[in-house]
């Protein structure tokens, strides 16, 4: 069971912890709070701590674009994980890893990470700000190349007691939803996926695992997506009017991610339609060609349409389309289709291209993907009059502006249907504006009426804290699980602690089940003796019930076996050696010898046993029941013995009768009936030699 508590101010490692600090869960987001942008998301349980996505905020530049990592202290974290290549959610993985103290783990899937690199290098190009404003440059994104590990879909990876795995999450190639798992707790992290298959890319697979904790993107809140038939059908025939009238049709879209899917489209449809065979179609990023190459590279982990197109031809291989690397190789002649990168209109080709054509209302601009607050995506979608340039001036807006949606996000019904399948009793939505967030929380808590579930949308550096219960529980393997216990029954083994994962195994088994393996310690120890050897053959005989007398084969000298776990030698006139294989009774057992040993040396330092001395049994038991009885007398007081050798004990006028042969008590006085009980046992134990089933 969860609970949520208030935001704390700071994340930053405090001295002071709470009684219940070990089993408080905290979840903070960095960036991505209420709004879309700086994907980062904070969180910490039993010690170890894990960051999802490192972004940056498209909208803005500079360090006003980070995630507010002055909130945590990077050092402390164990586990970074990248969901997937874009801008928003890996873009500030250079800065993070090269100038702050991180130390942890970063992993990402092999698509991202080849992708990665190519979109971070020209994001460092394309970004029009001052030397001083830079984040990292070419050589930072280099550097942190070496310092990515990859991981692949379903691969289960341990990490400091950190346990997780991937699944595909459609959206982009290589995008990944990332499965948590500490101490048993196990949160979900979505990062930006679709449920929807499309003409390239799987849908986002379901979990097999219901997780505690969900944290979902919330981009598009309520909104349903219209059918991709119909958005198809849409954006191809607003291209084909505004070229057919002569115009020019401009796709703000990034290098890598939705321009793949459109490209795929737009060259089908001009396959379709021979009188378009004369208008030109460019793809203008300066990764056009490599972006292609890494598509081309990673076929098999797109869905089965584009597996099955590729063993007859490659579908990336465009008949009708061109890369364009830079607007000084671009003849803006005629009607034209432009898809260039970013998608949106910050800087770059597509900006270039937006500030030539906005002023002719021949032309269009078909807005593909999401519309970012605070880019110049989102002031042209309201139809001002005017626009600002890059250079500084304005210009009117005559370009007719078009908003088709293929930005592959979930919406409410792939959103609502994936988490009643999965039914997380916490929820944490993400990734989305504030007015669209508190939408989708609404319709979520009527949603999950009946089920307790705890829906929650904090803002950026706002943390979310439950406390889950954690139960110790340790798994018996190999031979000590070949056979089911009974209910009483003592298991005895080694306890392997990894992580937060107990099990018990049998010491022969620990090489097998673990990188551990068994040795043993023998224990010498030679101890000064001048008396005889018999003398400590008989004191060791009153104080253990098994000791074995032999004779040493290579030595020829005289050995006692005691307890079956120490051996004694006479190794001369002088001298005594014990010889074990050390373990907590073994070393107990040659402790007490030793005591023995030397309490004999000065006791009797020149007495010569011929021959070992005749044990009279009889005295013995009498001796034995004179100590028992001036034992009893010493405790109780009143201690009389009857003719029958039972004893009466009198104590404040109750009476308790102790039979010595089966040690059965008789009485009235239950507490009194105990007392003698527990004391005649312990007496027992005392004047008796320890028996071998003590050690077990």
């Amino acid at each position: 069971m969860a609970s949520t508590g208030q935001p704390q101010s700071s994340l930053k490692r405090r001295d002071s912890m709470p009684a219940r600090e070990g089993d408080k869960l905290i979840i903070t987001p960095l960036g991505a709070g209420n709004e879309v942008g700086r994907s980062c998301v904070y969180m910490t349980y039993k010690g170890k701590t894990v960051l999802f996505d490192c972004g940056i905020h498209p909208a803005y530049s500079g360090m006003a674009a980070l995630p507010y990592f002055d909130e945590i202290d990077p050092s402390t974290i164990d586990v970074l994980l990248i969901t997937h290549f874009h801008l928003d959610h890996a873009a500030s993985l250079p800065y993070f890893l090269e100038k702050t103290t991180f130390k942890g783990r970063v992993f990402m899937t092999h698509a991202t990470k080849a992708i990665y690199k190519l979109l971070l290098s020209d994001y460092v190009k394309v970004s029009k700000v001052s030397v001083e404003d830079m984040l990292y440059d070419e050589q930072d994104i280099l550097r942190s190349m070496d310092k990515i590990e990859v991981v692949d879909f379903h691969q289960t990876v341990e990490v400091n007691g950190i346990r997780f795995w991937c699944y595909t999450a459609g959206h982009v190639l290589g995008a990944a939803m990332f499965m948590v798992d500490i101490a048993g707790v196990r949160v979900l992290y979505t990062g930006d996926y679709s449920r929807e298959e499309d003409r390239h890319l799987r849908a986002a697979e379901l979990p097999q695992f219901s997780p505690d904790i969900c944290i979902i993107e919330s981009t598009y809140g309520v909104q349903l997506h219209q059918s991709r038939t119909i958005r198809e059908k849409r954006f191809t025939d607003v291209i084909h009017n505004t070229v057919s009238q002569g115009g020019r049709v401009l796709i703000p879209a990034y290098a890598l991610g939705r321009a793949q899917e459109l490209l795929l489209i737009l060259d089908e449809y001009w396959s379709n339609h021979p009188e378009l065979h004369n208008i030109p179609i460019y793809y203008a990023s300066p990764l056009a060609k490599r972006c292609m190459a890494v598509y081309q590279t990673y076929i098999n982990s797109m869905n089965e349409r584009i597996r099955n197109q590729f063993t007859n031809s490659n579908p990336f291989d465009f008949r009708h389309i061109s890369p364009l690397k830079s607007i000084e190789n671009f003849k803006d002649v005629g009607p034209s289709v432009v898809m260039a990168s970013p998608g949106g209109l910050q800087s770059g080709l597509s900006r270039q291209l937006f500030d030539k054509w906005c002023a002719d209302k021949k032309n269009a601009c078909v807005i593909p993907g999401y519309i970012v607050e605070g880019t110049l995506v989102k002031t042209i979608i309201n139809e001002p009059k005017e626009v600002s340039l890059m250079n500084g001036l304005t210009a009117p807006l005559n370009m007719q502006v078009h908003y088709i949606s293929f930005s592959a996000h979930a919406d409410y019904n792939q959103t609502s249907t994936f988490l009643q399948e999965l039914m997380p009793p916490n929820i944490i939505l993400v990734h989305g504006g504030a007015n669209e967030m508190m939408r989708l929380k609404q319709k979520l808590v009527s949603l999950f009426t009946d089920s307790n579930t705890k829906i929650i949308t904090p803002k950026n550096c706002q943390s979310v804290e439950m406390y889950f219960n954690s139960e110790k529980m340790a798994k018996t393997i190999g031979k000590l699980a070949e056979k089911t216990p009974e209910v009483g029954d003592t298991v005895n083994g080694l306890l392997v602690k990894k992580g937060f994962t107990y099990q018990i195994m049998a010491p022969d088994d620990l090489h097998i089940f673990s990188q551990l393996s068994t040795g043993n310690v023998t224990q010498r120890i030679t101890i000064p003796y001048s008396g005889a050897f018999g003398v400590v053959k008989h004191r060791l005989k009153q104080i253990y019930e098994s000791v074995e007398s032999s004779t040493d084969e290579e030595s020829n000298v005289q050995t006692l076996r005691v307890h079956e776990r120490v051996t004694v030698k006479h190794e001369s006139e002088n001298h005594i050696s014990l010889h074990w294989t050390a373990d907590p009774v073994s070393d107990m057992v040659s402790d007490s010898i030793v005591a023995l040993v030397l309490n004999a040396s000065r006791e009797i330092p020149k007495v010569v046993v011929e021959s070992e001395p005749v044990v009279d049994e009889v005295d013995e038991e009498k001796k034995a029941e004179k100590i028992v009885h001036a034992l009893l007398v010493s405790l109780f007081g009143d201690v009389k013995l009857r003719e029958n050798g039972n004893l009466v004990i009198t104590v404040d006028g109750n009476v308790a009768i102790l039979d010595k042969q089966t040690g059965n008590i008789e009485g009235e006085n239950e507490g009194l009936k105990e007392r003698v009980r527990t004391v005649f046992r312990r007496i027992q134990n005392a004047v008796k030699p320890i028996p071998l089933s003590a050690s077990y």
